[in-house]
């Protein structure tokens, strides 16, 4: 409990070392003596003997009642931040969720709900968490039994508001967490979705984030009445401007890990610099084939080809751009999230430019470079030249990008689940057996017990997708081809007519041979040349005789027949 709380920050008393930026309008800070009594029994339950940064900075608004965008980042104590003021506006005689707190995965999900539980312990407010992969059956129980505060992934949340298992008109505080790891996951129509559910009513709402995109600024203003915003970082304040990465890669791996980095960041858009047109044509290469929306602009491509790039851009139907600083020179891609810089430029102000091309208008972007032990040094100098605070990112590894890509997955999954009919979902169910199966689960537990697990039922409907594409298939070979008869005869008329010519090629080389070979007199060729002519002749009759005398003894057997 306590070693998220005292992981990163100091003392609330010690902010000189913190990039803060507060609202215009803004409240002064309080310590762990100026807060309410039962926010110090809270915080004694916890183990804390003092609040945090961003929990001195941000709890006044909170228990102001104010609608708030806080940004800090991963351990800085978020969670304490908007846990603690839910105790004096939450009340404890109503058995129904008056708090809904939404994550972007299930081990986020429990670990809020364990803090709470020690927060909330002895007040009568009780937690419970929902998310996906597990059955439903306990949460239902623990919805049914009356739990205040919610915290739960937005996919599994709305899969409990259309089985009407929980209910949200006594909702008073909404927060989103980690709200652009959320976005990137792909949780946005999800929370839409349950937007749809809210009671009509302004309802308290704040939105914690480490790093604030367009993406979550659009959010912010789809769910919040006239936020304020706070900022809290240690070096630099990260909001509403681009952040400047590099992550070390080898030259041979570099690829590699731009594909890590892709499936972890997962922007909503990109361009891709190269230094060479080379490069742009690889990397491209690479991209398409690990299936991503992608396409390059170089020297060498042909008008016709690069308009046709220029349109697909205009229209928003490319996310992934791969460029030399030539050809993405005054190209303007809207909402731009990420530069990846797969070589550092070799012109100082080359990399302005590029890192021009996000964060535009105001708005937040990514810019990440990708070096070695010789770019970095290069890269560092630019970042000296220009006063640009560079950050490491970490390569992320196979583990990461697999979370990531699962983490995702279940939820375009889970959204497709939803989406199904009764019967869709009924001829589903038929292969929950084979799922369990080939998921290894022990053959002892009922197939009702396998009905219920999200994950099963999730492996099933894939299986009936794949078995009702089989169906589609045809089991004909030549069917759905009008002329596949006709291709087949030709076929086999040209196989008899190439028989007949290798037939006739082995004759003419075994003619010689009889009629002496190669070695025979030239006074005798003229001879053996006539010979030849008559046994071919001779030949011939006898194939011609013996099929006449086929068809008159074939005709005069038909005519004993009928007699």
């Amino acid at each position: 409990m306590t070693q998220e709380h005292n992981d990163e920050f100091s003392s609330s008393d010690d902010l000189s070392s913190f990039a803060i930026s507060e609202p215009e309008n803004a409240l002064p800070r309080v310590g762990l003596n100026d807060v309410p009594e039962m926010l110090r029994a809270a915080c004694a339950r916890a183990g804390w003997t003092q609040l945090m940064p961003v929990q001195s900075l941000a709890l006044p608004y909170l228990l102001a009642g104010r609608d708030i965008m806080v940004q800090s980042r991963t351990g800085s104590g978020k969670t304490g931040c908007y846990l603690l003021p839910m105790l004096p506006h939450l009340d404890p005689e109503l058995q129904a969720p008056q708090a809904l707190v939404l994550v972007p995965t299930r081990e986020l999900a429990v670990q809020v709900e364990h803090e709470a539980a020690t927060l909330f312990e002895g007040t009568g407010l009780r937690t419970v968490a929902v998310y996906g992969g597990v059955g439903y059956k306990k949460q239902i129980e623990a919805l049914r039994g009356g739990a205040q505060v919610l915290v739960g992934t937005p996919g599994r949340v709305l899969d409990h508001l259309l089985r009407h298992t929980l209910d949200l008109e006594a909702l008073r505080v909404l927060v989103f967490d980690e709200a652009d790891r959320m976005l990137s996951i792909g949780f946005y129509p999800d929370m839409k979705e349950v937007q749809r559910y809210l009671p009509r009513r302004r309802i308290h709402t704040c939105l914690f984030s480490a790093t604030y995109p367009p993406h979550v600024l659009k959010l912010a203003g789809e769910f919040m009445t006239s936020p304020d915003m706070l900022s809290l970082s240690c070096k630099e304040v990260h909001v509403a401007e681009v952040q400047h990465l590099f992550c070390r890669a080898k030259p041979m791996e570099k690829d590699r890990v731009l594909v890590r980095l892709l499936e972890t960041e997962n922007p909503a858009s990109a361009i891709i610099f190269c230094n060479t047109k080379a490069n742009v044509h690889y990397v491209t290469d690479v991209l398409k084939g690990f299936g991503y929306n992608a396409d390059e602009l170089s020297a060498d491509l042909s008008q016709n080809k690069r308009e046709a790039v220029l349109d697909k851009i205009r229209q928003g139907r490319l996310q992934y751009l791969v460029a030399t600083d030539v050809a993405a020179r005054g190209i303007d891609i809207p909402q731009l999230s990420h530069v990846f810089l797969y070589e550092p430029p070799e012109d100082h102000e080359c990399y302005i430019h590029r890192a021009g091309r996000t964060g535009r208008a105001g708005a937040a972007g990514t810019v990440i470079s990708l070096v070695d032990v010789m770019q970095l040094m290069e890269l560092e100098r630019i970042a000296g030249h220009f006063r640009i605070g560079l950050r490491e990112l970490a390569a992320p590894s196979e583990a990461d990008v697999a979370a990531a890509v699962g983490q995702r997955l279940v939820t375009v999954l889970e959204a497709r689940f939803r989406g199904m009919t009764g019967l869709e979902k009924m001829r589903a169910a038929r292969y929950v057996p084979l799922a369990r199966t080939l998921a290894g689960v022990p053959s002892g537990e009922t197939d009702a017990a396998a009905a219920d697990e999200d994950d099963t039922l999730l492996l099933a409907m894939l299986l009936d997708a794949c078995h009702q594409q089989s169906l589609r298939e045809t089991r004909f070979p030549d069917a759905g081809n009008e002329d596949g008869g006709q291709a087949r005869k030709e076929r086999s008329r040209s196989g008899r007519g190439r028989r007949r010519r290798e037939s006739g090629r082995r004759e003419s080389m075994a003619e010689p041979e009889a009629n002496g070979g190669a070695d025979a007199v030239p006074q005798d060729a003229a001879e053996g040349s006539e010979q030849t002519g008559k046994k071919r002749r001779r030949r011939r009759s006898r194939r011609s005789s013996g099929g006449n005398s086929a068809r008159e003894a074939a005709a005069a057997d038909a005519s004993g027949q009928d007699a």
